[in-house]
């Protein structure tokens, strides 16, 4: 690691490195999640981030993405949590590689898509994750989320955070 990554905002031309990066991450982390197909988000990238009104990050090092985290509207899927009334977007894809980990790159690629949000008019930025992924609850509860609901599902565990702004 010779240089400080690069943070910067996507543009058009950077989508196909993007999604190649954020899928090959995506595979390593949930390969079951990875047979079913590409996510929405993904399939619309350019509607949803660079047209729509989501945001998304990455991270160059000598030229390469080395690190990348979204945002977009929360679409209110999950009946347990409310933001009727609130301006709420949902982080999603935060990926850093092994190599640019325990850094400080997550928290401030983070920080600068908070700074995004919150000239947006964002109220409250929510997440979800899980447990087995190490370090991801702890991470998050330094960016100052707080845990709102974990589910009872064996397996997932998914454990919802939110950030009021």
């Amino acid at each position: 690691m010779n240089e400080s990554p690069i943070l910067q905002f996507v543009t058009g031309a950077d989508v196909p490195a993007v999604l190649a990066f954020v899928l090959e991450a995506r595979a390593e982390l949930f390969p079951t999640l990875s047979a079913t197909g590409m996510p929405d988000d993904l399939a619309r990238f350019e509607a949803v981030y660079l047209h729509g009104d989501g945001q998304f990050l990455i991270a160059r090092a000598e030229g390469r993405i080395v690190a990348a985290v979204g945002y977009l509207p929360y679409d209110g899927r999950f009946p347990q949590l409310n933001y009727q009334g609130l301006k709420t977007v949902e982080v999603v894809r935060l990926f850093v590689l092994p190599s640019f980990r325990r850094s400080g790159l997550a928290g401030e690629l983070y920080r600068v898509l908070e700074a995004k949000a919150l000239a947006e008019g964002v109220e409250v930025v929510y997440l979800h994750t899980h447990p087995f992924l190490p370090g991801a609850i702890d991470f998050w509860v330094r960016q100052g989320f707080e845990v709102v609901d974990v589910e009872a599902d064996s397996v997932w565990r998914t454990t919802h955070m939110q950030r009021h702004l």
